[in-house]
């Protein structure tokens, strides 16, 4: 996302791998079947059988491939079980097709009564949520395998990894990608550049929904302190804060002869990584968690001087306050650079690293629209000029 320095507007802050096996009838499919040239058949998603060994379906290597730091969550384990189950009590194949390992056929059906019947099961509202991301996640990993780049989630042919130059971010700063389950390994989310470029232990992928993704950022938010704690996201109901007036009386001398972070050291930005209208949700139960930690009503946002990005091109938003992850981590490295006490630590370079990376990711996304006859624009959604 390229975000100019000078921008008017304003918005707050928000294949490589050892294929488990996992189900004797288990078939992806390929719905791009308007690609049938050599180069492009790279990238097209032929009938792919995966015999089973009587494993667990993802392996530790595997899940942590796609960007988590964590172990297999134990509700994707057992979604992936019972996917297996039914597959072997039905006289259907489990089929993926498309890009967000949808279920299809047969077996859709059979799987639809199964997990809606599961889901109403369930005694509240904490177990249908978590439910409900964990078959989300599970579906997306089964049905990427042997078609996603597990680094940049496009599909193998169009690999963009080769071309995003990493960069080391300053150790002081640690970013939170709060990432709704619909937006996992979906290709054109901009968030996973951040760990792409960063790496995942200064941008760290924490799964809306997943208890254990959940009680990793927390436990970290708290030992770093409330003082250490902001969101990126349009808070409307309270008050906003500028990145200077948040940030200008910070200083970092006491540390400094400490080239390793700690949490108890870091300043932590949680940046909401979902569409717009899953974000609402997932910023009431940031809340709630800050409340029931520290007893406070809000969650502290920073306002960013923000304007349209490159991404508009390809992922239009709903107005133009309103903008891509990857932009929102622009622009909140490049406001802190501008600051005294911020501008030795090279915070201008790092987002300029997370620019490039934008402008690969939008390089790939628009060669495969074109390959693949598609318009490589998007209708506006929003009405309202730049002011």
């Amino acid at each position: 996302m390229l975000v100019i320095p000078s921008r008017p507007l304003s918005f707050i802050s928000s294949f490589n791998f050892s294929l488990q096996q996992f189900c004797s009838k288990t078939i992806i499919t390929c719905m791009d079947s308007s690609i049938t040239n050599s180069a492009a058949n790279n990238c097209s998603r032929e009938p792919n059988k995966v015999v089973s060994s009587g494993e667990v379906g993802i392996s530790v290597e595997e899940w942590r491939g796609w960007g988590p730091t964590s172990t297999v969550p134990s509700m994707v384990t057992q979604v992936i079980e019972d996917l297996n189950l039914l597959e072997e009590n039905v006289d259907a194949h489990m089929v993926f097709r498309g890009n967000h390992g949808k279920l299809s056929g047969d077996f859709k059906v059979q799987e639809d009564k199964k997990h809606r019947a599961k889901y109403q099961s369930l005694s509240d509202s904490e177990q249908k949520l978590q439910f409900f991301s964990a078959r989300q996640i599970a579906c997306r990993v089964l049905g990427s395998r042997g078609y996603l780049c597990q680094k940049c989630w496009l599909a193998s042919g169009d690999c963009m990894c080769s071309k995003v130059v990493t960069c080391p971010l300053w150790n002081r700063i640690r970013f939170w990608l709060y990432m709704h389950p619909k937006d996992f390994l979906r290709q054109n989310n901009t968030g996973k550049l951040l760990w792409q470029v960063f790496g995942v232990q200064a941008a760290t992928l924490c799964l809306y929904g997943i208890a254990e993704h959940e009680e990793m950022m927390w436990d970290a938010l708290k030992l770093a302190g409330k003082d250490k704690v902001w969101c990126l996201y349009p808070n409307k109901n309270a008050p906003a804060s500028s990145v200077k007036d948040s940030m200008a009386g910070l200083s970092f001398a006491h540390v400094e002869n400490h080239p390793e972070a700690d949490g108890a050291h870091s300043l932590n930005f949680v940046l909401i990584d979902g569409t717009w209208s899953n974000s609402g949700a997932m910023f009431s139960r940031l809340k709630e968690r800050y409340k029931l930690m520290w007893g406070e009503e809000e969650i502290p946002c920073i306002t960013l001087n923000a304007g349209a990005s490159m991404m508009h091109k390809l992922r239009p938003q709903p107005s133009w306050d309103r903008t891509c992850t990857a932009a929102a981590a622009i622009g909140l490295l490049d406001e802190l650079h501008d600051l005294p006490n911020f501008v030795s630590y090279g915070l201008d370079k790092q987002a300029k690293a997370i620019e490039d990376a934008v402008e690969v990711l939008l390089e790939a996304l628009t060669a495969r629209r074109l390959r693949m006859g598609r318009s490589i624009t998007r209708k506006q959604r929003h009405n309202r000029d730049i002011v």
